[in-house]
């Protein structure tokens, strides 16, 4: 069994999941992470699951992206390995008007202060930009991240929110 990266984007319609889904249980491939999501009109997949070698799931996935409107990618990718992140666990939001470099600068504050962002997304409603992510902050870390997180703000123009995510929740 190999470990694999699936991507799949293209113009969003019903049933994308299922029809892929469907293709990877036929080829006995177990899907262990995902994340799928709506972008402007767009569908955006990624997953990882253990299955068959990469030109097995290449040619089942091939008929879905026959028409032009997907593309599927597959790569072979390493297991995980080492011991699970020794951060503690944050939300941030951030939200504002639209303007160039709000994603740029709060995330590398995070950067800077070894944050880990382990999921993020963003979406821009009408004048309103909002940016929700998950974020493992070293131990101790919350108060300085949350200042220096909100010196950044302060310079966008924008609000900026980070609380210890609830670890049950996630």
């Amino acid at each position: 069994m190999s470990e694999l990266a699936i991507t799949v984007i293209g113009h969003d319609r019903p049933g994308i999941v299922a029809d892929v889904a469907e293709a990877l249980a036929k080829l006995g491939a177990n899907l262990t992470d995902s994340t799928m999501t709506r972008l402007r009109g767009h569908f955006a997949m990624t997953l990882i699951c253990n299955g068959p070698a990469p030109p097995e799931v290449e040619a089942a996935l091939e008929p879905l992206a026959a028409t032009g409107q997907l593309l599927a990618t597959v790569r072979e990718v390493r297991p995980e390995t080492g011991a699970a992140s020794a951060g503690v666990p944050h939300l941030m939001s951030v939200h504002g008007a639209d303007r160039l470099g709000i994603v740029a600068a709060v995330t590398r504050v995070l950067a800077e202060a070894g944050g880990n962002i382990t999921d993020l997304t963003t979406r821009l409603a009408g004048p309103l930009y909002v940016l929700i992510a998950e974020v493992d902050l070293p131990p101790g870390s919350t108060e300085a991240v949350a200042a220096r997180l909100n010196e950044v703000a302060a310079g966008l123009d924008v609000d900026v929110t980070l609380r210890p995510a609830e670890t049950d929740l996630l």
